[in-house]
């Protein structure tokens, strides 16, 4: 299966338990991302409205946003389109309303008191998983730090599941994209700031757990490995407790599952040149298989699932 093909299964899935679930498997508390009064914020389904007037205060109310896009309000005859308005022009709209027969020259102010039209959700290993309800323009980063940042669970990678419909003025009726797109970023670049990525409404970002590294082969502790940040070749190597006195470190394999490909690639590396930095020390990638060994590939692969037998479950040591 190629890493695309993973990724997409597993949003599908993601996106199958929120719909399936909806809020429950979340705490219950909902997060405002920052301060509700904001001229630039958009008005959309789900929104709560305050609607005060000067000297007029048995007129005021609070509201709902219907499923239609309108609020009803005392005193009016007839509901008001709010969704896709400013707090400005919607109180400007209901200035004119009021103005018509009911109030002469109404000074009208408009609060959006709850913005609940534009959810992110955040699961996974993170400390907060959360919906959050995005305010202003909202960077990745920020996102992670509203839900407490990565957990100790956390692996190296998250992914972000984007739908094709994120618009808040769409009508109701309007035709829906169910179109996924899935990122697949690295935490670190995100932390370091080398990944700028802006949140949409109706992003679903999970953090994911810990990755696998396999160490096998001449070393005195050989298995799998979680790793939860990056990972050099001589790390992952220290951590199996070194070497056995008859290994090759001229010659050791990292196997590779590459995107697109069906049999894991073979990449040889001489460990004298890393200790002498003659060439640097690779960082792995998430299910990379060191193999400290002169085998064949499919010998070491062999040899690698009968060594894990019996102390992983077998949808860890399965290698295709």
């Amino acid at each position: 299966m190629s890493q695309n093909k993973l990724l997409t299964g597993l949003a599908l899935s993601f996106m199958l338990i929120l719909s399936v679930s909806g809020q429950t498997a979340l705490p219950s508390d909902k997060t405002v991302a920052s301060s509700p009064s904001n001229e630039k914020y958009r008005i959309g389904y789900q929104d709560v409205i305050s609607v005060q007037i000067d000297r007029h205060a048995d007129m005021n109310q609070t509201v709902p946003v219907s499923p239609d896009g309108t609020i009803n309000l005392f005193r009016l005859e007839r509901p008001i389109v709010a969704v896709c308005k400013t707090e400005a022009e919607l109180a400007e709209d209901l200035r004119a309303a009021f103005g018509e027969k009911i109030l002469r020259n109404p000074l009208v102010r408009v609060t959006v008191t709850e913005q609940r039209s534009q959810p992110v959700t955040v699961i996974g290993s993170v400390e907060k998983p959360n919906i959050y309800y995005l305010t202003r323009r909202l960077h990745l980063l920020e996102l992670l730090g509203l839900a407490g940042g990565a957990n100790k669970e956390a692996g190296t990678r998250l992914i972000l599941v984007r739908s094709g419909a994120q618009s808040v003025c769409r009508k109701p009726d309007d035709p829906v994209d169910d179109t996924l797109t899935v990122y697949d970023m690295k935490i670190r670049d995100i932390l370091e700031g080398k990944t700028t990525f802006w949140v949409k409404p109706g992003d679903a970002v999970s953090v994911l757990t810990s990755d696998i590294i396999y160490v096998y082969g001449n070393v005195n502790k050989q298995g799998a490995y979680k790793v939860s940040e990056p990972i050099t070749l001589r790390q992952a190597i220290a951590t199996a407790e070194g070497f056995k006195s008859a290994a090759r470190k001229d010659k050791i394999r990292v196997l590779r599952r590459r995107e697109g490909a069906t049999e894991r690639e073979e990449i040889i590396y001489d460990l004298n040149q890393i200790d002498k930095g003659k060439i640097k020390d690779p960082y792995l990638e998430p299910n990379d298989m060191v193999a400290v060994s002169e085998d064949k590939v499919k010998s070491i692969l062999l040899g690698f699932v009968d060594s894990l037998k019996g102390t992983i479950p077998n949808a860890i040591y399965r290698i295709p």
